[in-house]
């Protein structure tokens, strides 16, 4: 099924996969002629103070609150997300829910970036517990 989100960013799910939108994602990104990448960084929890919550879930809210400033310095928006890639410690059922429905907040009914999920052990900073990092497109003026 085609869903557009943007005009830079064509989001699929075709038929002969499962669907993924109750897990947050799209299988498929392909992008437009004339568009420019953007690429974030991947994004903790941290603060502007350096502070890191130790509560998943504020994590998890925090990190997609940095991914927005890093996607607005490169004038690119949450709708312009055409993949996620995001690290969860110690994955679960329930860090998978809580992720989802952050996701559901940003995106509402939005079609969903395609996403990858990996489980690590650990991250850069003792405490770390969530990351995420973007690829965006932005069509070209």
């Amino acid at each position: 099924m085609d869903k557009n989100l943007h005009p830079a960013v064509q989001l699929l799910n075709p038929p002969g996969l499962y669907d993924p939108s109750a897990n947050g994602y799209s299988h498929v990104a392909r992008l437009a002629p004339n568009v420019r990448l953007v690429y974030t960084a991947g994004q903790g929890a941290e603060n502007v103070d350096s502070e890191l919550s130790p509560d998943f879930a504020e994590q998890v809210r925090q990190a997609f609150a940095n991914l927005q400033i890093a996607l607005a310095a490169a004038d690119a928006q949450l709708k312009d997300v055409a993949k996620l890639t995001v690290l969860i410690v110690d994955h679960s059922q329930q860090r998978l829910q809580i992720l989802g429905a952050e996701i559901d907040r940003l995106w509402g009914a939005a079609a969903k970036p395609a996403c990858t999920l990996i489980p690590v052990p650990r991250l850069a900073l003792d405490g770390m517990l969530f990351e995420v990092e973007a690829v965006a497109a932005v069509g070209c003026p």
